[in-house]
């Protein structure tokens, strides 16, 4: 009894809003350095792909191999955060990525193509570590205030991810300077910043915002205090533990018993798979389009890429990135103001325009870069506010198990989404690709529409 008194004393002296607010920070921090990774990985992953392999039909393999190893990772990562905490999760996902980003600077300069997918694999994991992080920033959050917390993580990792493409001239001079490929340069970076996050993490996330959260939902069920659930919620036991299939099968239970959490899944994980396949696409489409007709590309032909298509692709997918995270707050706090709902509806929206415009602009690199960008504020919109209505349709218990499907999902429809569009791109082109896109959009967003017809009435505003 003594030591539960302590232990309740001490969750009381820990204040869990200014926990919230040290945990943001330090979650915000750790995006930033991290963001280097995934934006090298972006940039030049497809370009490796098909230096390494010989053949342009590999070119998505690079994104499809990390996205495919973020899905499996999502589940086992969101086991270990419910047995041991956030920390524990998030730090092993960025050290498998730091990891993974020696593997494919040796990858570079060993020429061999299966151990860039190793790599590549690795640094998926950093992915499923960095999805995660967005839903540890709501662990402690209050209700009212779940998108901002949310989309300040996800707005944090802008500046590295942002910096990532840009690194590619800089970071072949470090390449060489090292004696390295010059295209391995940028994963030089990528696996400095991985580790100060990880270190950063590992230092700063204490107390666990995961770990806490529970003691305090167990502390008031046992005062009968409010524990901060929405409304008809009844506090579940927790399930975050549960391994393999089972974690599978009853986070999509828990899913699929609430219409609302089914909704979301679905805008989240169309979402990523819309952006996936596009955007990894593009950075080939746009070397084929400055050193020669698109004609090339069905012939199957290949080029070293020059210096003026380097800063192309890098300014592209830096733009493209920025329109994903930069304006995260606004999202988060539209998702607030507005509603859950309505933001996820127009965010669908402009993934619609944006792969119309990128598609039928293939010809010219500004409106393939604008239809980039578009896309990146698309996924912003529904991903943020997805997530948000997602987190708080399910109970408490399953919270975690739930998230984890939902980065699983989201992985898959991304390699899935990567992995075919080297197919389809090859059958009908980049337009074709995107035209496929529109179609997808297009679906969710009437599925939401109808959902809302049926209900017979208009998108609520979020609480508060």
């Amino acid at each position: 009894m003594k030591s539960f008194d302590a232990a309740s004393a001490a969750t009381t002296a820990l204040h869990p809003q200014r926990v919230q607010r040290r945990t943001v920070a330090v979650l915000s921090a750790a995006q930033l350095l991290s963001g280097v990774g995934g934006g090298a990985s972006l940039s030049v992953g497809s370009l490796l792909a098909v230096q390494l392999s010989g053949s342009n039909a590999w070119a998505g393999s690079v994104t499809t191999t990390m996205t495919l190893a973020a899905a499996l990772a999502a589940l086992p990562l969101a086991g270990l955060a419910g047995r041991r905490g956030r920390r524990s999760a998030l730090v092993t996902g960025l050290l498998s990525a730091m990891t993974g980003a020696v593997l494919v600077i040796l990858a570079t300069v060993t020429g061999l193509f299966p151990l860039l997918l190793l790599g590549a694999a690795m640094l998926g994991l950093g992915t499923a570590a960095n999805l995660q992080a967005r839903f540890a920033a709501v662990d402690l959050a209050e209700p009212e205030h779940r998108g901002r917390s949310l989309a300040i993580v996800v707005w944090a990792v802008t500046v590295g991810a942002v910096a990532g493409p840009n690194l590619i001239q800089p970071g072949a001079l470090v390449g060489q300077a090292l004696g390295l490929p010059p295209i391995s340069g940028p994963f030089v970076f990528s696996t400095a910043g991985l580790a100060l996050a990880a270190v950063l993490l590992f230092i700063g996330l204490r107390p666990d915002p995961l770990l806490l959260a529970a003691r305090l939902r167990a502390e008031g069920e046992n005062t009968g205090e409010n524990t901060g659930e929405e409304p008809g919620q009844e506090p579940a036991k927790g399930t975050a533990g549960t391994r393999g299939r089972n974690a599978l099968r009853r986070g999509l239970r828990a899913v699929r018993s609430s219409p609302r959490a089914r909704l979301a899944l679905l805008a989240v994980v169309a979402a990523h798979g819309v952006m996936a396949a596009v955007m990894s696409m593009t950075p080939l489409h746009l070397q084929l389009l400055t050193e020669g007709p698109l004609a090339g590309h069905a012939a199957g032909h290949t080029h070293a890429a020059g210096t003026d298509v380097f800063i192309l692709i890098g300014f592209t997918i830096s733009l493209h990135i920025a329109g994903m995270y930069a304006l995260s707050p606004v999202m988060g706090w539209l998702t607030d103001r507005v509603g859950r709902l309505p933001v996820i509806m127009g965010g669908h929206g402009v993934i619609l325009l944006a792969v119309c415009v990128a598609g039928f602009g293939q010809a010219q690199p500004v409106l393939v870069t604008t239809g980039l960008v578009l896309l990146g504020l698309g996924w912003s919109a529904a991903t943020i506010a997805g997530s948000t209505l997602l987190a708080e349709s399910v109970a408490a218990g399953d919270r975690v198990l739930v998230q984890g499907v939902s980065d699983t999902l989201m992985g898959v429809a991304g390699a899935v989404g990567s992995g075919f569009a080297g197919l389809v791109m090859s059958g009908v082109g980049y337009q074709g690709l995107n035209l496929v896109a529109a179609v997808v959009a297009a679906g969710v967003l009437g599925v939401v529409l109808q959902s809302v017809v049926r209900s017979g009435r208009s998108p609520e505003p979020a609480a508060g």
